[in-house]
């Protein structure tokens, strides 16, 4: 499973740009708001690449990151955030 920056951000009870700034802050996103490494952080993040079409400017691109699931854990060890409690399931009770 993937999140997007905004679900990232929304998981740690932070807004998207909070979660941007401290990873710029971290070092862990460029100007573009990409993983600022690639290679070294690719087990955590990732660069999702899109397109579609525009009818007056032609084909249009775009890339975003994507947070891996092992990637949560790893951000809030980097930001120095905690992670939310995981609910109680009671599926299982009668």
């Amino acid at each position: 499973m993937e999140r997007s920056l905004e679900k990232a951000a929304k998981y740690f009870g932070l807004t998207r740009p909070m979660l941007i700034a401290l990873m710029r802050h971290k070092g862990l996103l460029n100007d573009h708001n990409l993983p600022a490494f690639p290679v070294r952080d690719r087990e955590y993040l990732r660069i999702k690449n899109s397109n579609w079409y525009h009818e007056k400017a032609g084909m249009q691109y775009s890339q975003s990151t994507r947070i891996r699931q092992a990637g949560m854990r790893w951000l809030a060890e980097q930001l120095g955030l905690e992670l939310p409690a995981i609910p109680v399931d009671n599926r299982d009770v009668a």
